[in-house]
């Protein structure tokens, strides 16, 4: 029971933090909407900070191993065709989120743009603590790609990627009506991210 209770209060949360943004929601709505007392939140969580890293720790824990396999496999090629094949080569460890949760790509990466936006700087911490390694090796297999691009610009380049990521799957269900309306195509987000990917990687290279 305690486990359900548990999984009830981090569902709500996650949900009403994807769309309202973790600032804007009070832990008076997630218990309203939860069915549970403040007492079971602060029991299971201890305070909303935690409950904001809890409901990213599902999602990192089942992603992170994906990308360590995807890291260690991978063969580096050089310039915005080795950045290209990387971010394909991810692509199926972030649609593998799906299996956390109803939409989840969509869902965590619509979490990570509120993190972003709002400046959630314990969020970072958390990430980088627990998860820090895989990141770094990500950021590591981007450079052997680009050995020329300095770590500064490096960094601008990824913000830069990052934000038209979180961008196009918080409107992920937008950009699928458009396209079903416009060209009378139904797309899944498999391949909003096809098309997402060689524009990033054009971006992130400075091609």
């Amino acid at each position: 029971m305690a486990k359900n209770t548990k999984n009830d209060i981090l569902d709500t949360a996650e949900y009403l933090f994807s769309q309202q943004g973790f600032t804007q929601t009070s832990m008076r709505e997630i218990t309203a909407r939860a069915g549970v007392n403040l007492a079971s939140v602060n029991y299971h969580f201890g305070s909303k900070k935690n409950l904001i890293q809890a409901v990213f720790k599902r999602y990192f824990d089942h992603l992170m191993p994906y990308i360590d396999a995807c890291l260690k496999d991978l063969e580096p090629k050089k310039g915005a065709a080795g950045v290209e094949h990387l971010l394909y080569t991810l692509t199926p460890p972030m649609l593998e989120l799906n299996v956390v949760s109803e939409q989840g790509t969509a869902t965590f990466v619509k979490l990570l743009g509120r993190g972003y936006n709002e400046t959630q700087g314990h969020l970072r911490r958390f990430i980088m603590s627990h998860y820090g390694t895989t990141i770094r090796s990500l950021v590591n297999a981007i450079q052997l790609c680009l050995p020329h691009v300095p770590e500064e610009e490096l960094f601008w380049r990824l913000h830069f990627a990052i934000g038209s990521f979180v961008f196009s799957m918080a409107s992920s269900q937008a950009l699928t009506e458009i396209v079903e309306s416009d060209f009378q195509k139904h797309v899944d987000i498999a391949e909003v991210i096809s098309h997402l990917i060689p524009f990033v990687a054009q971006g992130v290279a400075g091609n």
